[in-house]
């Protein structure tokens, strides 16, 4: 069965150069210990689709092209093209990332909840707005996600933030393009989401790297979180990774202490099998600096990194123990140059003050690009806005400041600005806000709790010695960027419980007079004496 359903796969990538263009499909897992003894792995499943460029905007309204895909997602590439889209990023997280003990991640967009960013080409019959809304309604039937709230209150354009990772193409000599960026702090992954992300896999979950996401496993990590990349790459094509993040933590049902670990501790599953339609499939483990024991024996090791090729049908599970208990050390340095506390502060329910501390670990000034994105019911007070380095108020810190001002019930507010560090220094920002008073039907259901607010996101700007993940168009190089933990605002909320209140009320009372009245008019009253025997 297996021997037929490998020739079967290997006809349809044969069949494949038929349609005119290639597709390739490769999955890899990363499984790094971190220094707080928790384990960090990262799902990366890539599909190269090539010789087929993103759809031309301006010919939305003409029949596309019949699109054949072997390995690609069909209903991933079907909205693609349904709203000529050049670039996506989708990202469902759970959780904070704690940047000071587990560094950098390896896939950054790990903000706290639902984040949705495209490039989409302009000059289309129909506006980018109107595809936007498409895009995110299509997205959100696809992966039952709540991405159809990112209507025009949670939508932003941070051109200066957020730059294209792939190439964009250029129809007639017009390249021109625009970003839409909408997050979702509350919604979080789940089951529900998980599903449909795996039926995007050629093999879904039932061989290869894939079948290791147990939804019992994986969704009781410490972090965890999806994401949904989509590029052009030019001459390579289209790019189409699906990635799945989580932050494990074997200490936890250890009785001993040790932070022992295997793909069965972790997952509760083993590879049984490799999936027929993968290029390739490895397994990366980053071995420590101490002392450790590791079974199997790597297939490879580069540097401090072992790789294992799982390819062939045979089962898999690598183990990695270390011969003493865990003692975790408070005394670790960051391994991130940079470090951030976002607050929101203010006892009233009509104004407060955000508070931005970033701390510089690095002994060379460091330049930063700062966004904030904030819904329309929290206003920035910007002549109030102070910068203070190890306590002094200082004025070269924040330069290049681009603000889009709210609209009430219809705009959010964008605030993007570029920071420059002292080195080994604490710079801290600040500046009053005020909460604006909505209606009562603008409340959530669960108004009592609040409202919250997305992530703050600091992005490194490079020198020229240091590595960068991509480049914009006025030439400054960007590092991986970094997300503030979300905020909660408590905004001035009506007693919606008084109707409840005065239902009750009214009811009682009418039942009070209704009954006094009835039993006027239907009992019978007599006078009986003492001495006088009861009527029977």
């Amino acid at each position: 069965m297996r021997l037929a359903l490998c020739w079967f796969f290997l006809f349809l990538v044969g069949c494949s150069g038929v349609y005119g263009h290639e597709e390739y499909f490769n999955e890899n897992l990363k499984i790094s210990s971190l220094q707080d003894g928790r384990v960090s792995t990262t799902f990366s499943f890539e599909t190269i689709l090539k010789g087929v460029p993103p759809r031309d905007p301006r010919l939305l309204n003409a029949p596309d092209s019949s699109q054949h895909y072997i390995v690609f997602p069909l209903a991933l590439g079907q909205i693609l093209r349904e709203y000529a889209v050049t670039e996506l990023h989708l990202t469902l997280n759970a959780g904070s990332w704690n940047y000071e003990r587990w560094g950098y991640p390896e896939e950054s967009g790990v903000g706290t909840g639902a984040e949705l960013w495209a490039w989409m080409g302009a000059g289309a019959p129909m506006s980018i707005d109107d595809r936007w809304q498409g895009l995110r309604n299509a997205l959100a039937g696809l992966f039952c996600a709540s991405l159809g709230t990112l209507d025009e209150q949670r939508t932003t354009s941070p051109t200066h933030s957020y730059f294209p990772h792939g190439i964009l193409p250029s129809w007639n000599g017009s390249s021109a393009h625009e970003l839409r960026h909408g997050s979702m702090p509350s919604e979080h992954v789940c089951t529900e989401n998980l599903t449909p992300f795996l039926k995007l896999l050629p093999c879904k979950s039932l061989s290869g790297i894939a079948s290791l996401l147990n939804p019992h496993r994986i969704f009781d990590a410490d972090w965890h979180g999806l994401g949904i990349h989509v590029l052009w790459s030019g001459e390579s094509g289209i790019k189409v990774r699906l990635s799945f993040q989580g932050v494990m933590d074997p200490l936890r049902p250890s009785i001993s202490q040790k932070r022992d670990w295997s793909l069965e501790s972790l997952f509760g599953r083993s590879i049984e099998r490799s999936c027929p339609a993968a290029n390739s499939s490895n397994i990366y483990v980053t071995l420590p600096s101490e002392a450790y024991n590791i079974s199997p024996e790597p297939s490879k090791i580069v540097g401090q990194l072992a790789s294992y090729d799982i390819l062939g049908d045979k089962s898999f599970n690598v183990a990695m123990k270390w011969p003493r208990s865990f003692q975790y050390s408070p005394s670790y340095e960051t391994s991130v140059p940079i470090s951030v506390v976002r607050t929101l502060r203010g006892a009233t329910q009509a104004s407060g003050k955000l508070s931005l501390v970033i701390s510089n670990h690095r002994s060379t000034p460091q330049s930063l690009v700062y966004l904030e994105t904030m819904p329309w019911l929290v206003q920035f007070q910007l002549h109030t806005l102070h910068a203070r380095v190890d306590g002094r108020i200082r004025d070269d810190v924040i330069s290049n400041i681009s603000y889009m001002a709210p609209v009430p019930h219809s705009r959010p507010a964008t605030f993007q600005a570029e920071l420059r560090l002292a080195p080994r220094s604490v710079t801290h920002l600040t500046m009053d806000v005020d909460k604006a008073f909505l209606r009562y039907t603008e409340h959530p259901p669960d108004a009592q709790r609040g409202w919250d607010l997305p992530p703050a996101v600091l992005i490194p700007i490079l020198s020229d010695t240091e590595d960068n993940h991509t480049r914009s168009s006025n030439r400054q190089r960007l590092g991986q960027p970094i997300y503030t933990s979300t905020l909660l605002v408590d905004v001035a909320t009506p007693d919606f419980s008084m109707p409840y209140n005065v239902i009750i009320f009214t009811c009682s009372l009418i039942a009070f007079i209704f009954g006094s009245v009835f039993n006027l008019l239907t009992r019978k009253f007599v006078v009986i004496g003492p001495d006088q025997p009861p009527e029977k």
